[in-house]
């Protein structure tokens, strides 16, 4: 392995066919990925995770969620596992390497201690994750909250997507088993690495092909339900309508002054807007949109969701009604210092340039933070750009990434 690159050519090859192949299972095709939690691609893309999985002599399994996992048995018996991966459902028309960069990382990791004759005391296993993006499901992070136990077996069974499907069926639509088991105990698990695309232009703009992640921003998302009443476009006077999408356009039209207003980096975003009965010539009854806020500290992310929740409930009246519905709350996180000193060494030893960076993006890091100890990758992403078909990033700084991983993986397993 040269010092200089940091990462065999052998390597980099691999990752460029793993993120390749996986890209291919889209549903818009030429138009970016489209890969929906439980759809026909989802289904594609698992069975070539399982498939390398096995090629690398994993013990392959799936949850009651859907979550994969490929493992590496250790020699101490019913030892806490060091889990690696990412999931790999996309955002509609999203890029390739979202998600899936992480999940060919934990396979590459658990590949070298295959091909070095390692051999763990406390198991190794690569994780592929569902639904990180909410793009079927509202509220996202849906693959490591359930298995975590931040939301009951009920609470998943019962979550449905736009159309009313339940998890529980859209599993069962393509051969999955929603009864296997699902839940992890806290202890089954002794530490998590997860690599990512950046999203942002820091790395690439600084010419650094690794992020050391410090802390991850705090979430929130809430659901808008907007009733008016229908009518037709040409007969009803402007004076008599209720209106649901104008109303609604006035709270979307008002969001970003909120964010403004709290400062510190705050930020809202509506990127989800259904209109019913969405007729060319009906004025509609009925809007449902996601408004989702972040900020870096927990007292902007609850003082700019008190915010739009009072704004949101302020346009009522007039015939028009109101819902607010929270969807999800995550504080925001720290990543663990034990396992940032590990990867800062391990980076330094194999000559690796990096630096302290934060996120402003969710990941499932975050969640897996409350339970055990996490530590997480950053690489750059060309232009800044994510979620969009030019999402782009070097399979060089996988590699690289893969490298660290693969030394801090080898002292927290101890592997010999």
């Amino acid at each position: 392995m040269s010092e200089k690159m940091g990462y065999t050519d052998d390597l980099r090859q691999r990752i460029e066919r793993h993120i390749e192949a996986i890209g291919e299972f889209t549903s818009t095709p030429g138009q970016g990925t489209t890969r929906l939690t439980y759809s026909e691609q989802d289904l594609q893309a698992r069975e070539y995770i399982k498939r390398v999985m096995t090629e690398y002599g994993l013990e392959v399994r799936e949850d009651g969620f859907g979550n994969i996992f490929g493992r590496l048995e250790g020699t101490i018996e019913g030892a806490p596992r060091v889990l690696i991966g990412s999931h790999f459902d996309s955002v509609p028309n999203g890029g390739s390497y979202d998600g899936p960069a992480g999940v060919v990382a934990g396979l590459e990791v658990a590949r070298l201690f295959r091909e070095n004759g390692l051999t763990p005391k406390y198991p190794l296993e690569a994780v592929a994750m569902i639904e990180e993006e909410g793009g079927r499901f509202i509220g996202g992070l849906l693959g490591s909250r359930a298995m975590l136990g931040v939301i009951s077996q009920e609470e998943f069974a019962q979550t449905i997507d736009k159309d009313g499907i339940t998890t529980v069926e859209a599993m069962r639509a393509i051969g999955l088993d929603p009864s296997l088991p699902g839940k992890r105990e806290k202890e089954s698990i002794k530490a998590f690495l997860e690599l990512h695309i950046e999203q942002g232009p820091i790395l690439e703009e600084e010419g650094i092909p690794i992020g050391i992640v410090q802390a991850i921003v705090g979430l929130t998302q809430i659901q808008v339900t907007v009733r008016g009443s229908a009518g037709h476009a040409g007969t009803m006077p402007m004076e008599r309508r209720a209106d649901a999408l104008v109303a609604a356009s006035k709270i979307v039209a008002q969001l970003p002054e909120l964010a403004k207003e709290q400062g510190n980096g705050t930020v809202a975003t509506v990127g989800r807007l259904n209109v019913f009965p969405n007729g060319a010539n009906v004025i509609p009854d009925r809007v449902v949109f996601t408004a989702d806020l972040r900020a870096g500290r927990e007292e902007d992310v609850l003082g700019i969701l008190d915010k739009a929740e009072t704004l949101a409930r302020s346009a009522a009246g007039d015939g028009i009604e109101i819902d607010v519905e929270r969807q999800l709350y995550i504080k925001p996180k720290r990543m663990s210092s034990q396992v940032r000193d590990l990867l800062e060494q391990s980076s330094g030893a194999l000559g690796i340039e990096s630096r302290p960076l934060n996120s402003g993006a969710g990941h499932d890091a975050m969640i897996f933070s409350d339970f055990t100890e996490v530590g997480m990758l950053f690489i750059p992403s060309r232009g800044g750009l994510s979620h969009c078909p030019e999402e782009w990033s070097d399979p060089a700084d996988i590699a690289r990434a893969v490298d660290i991983f693969y030394e801090a993986a080898k002292t927290l397993t101890e592997a010999e």
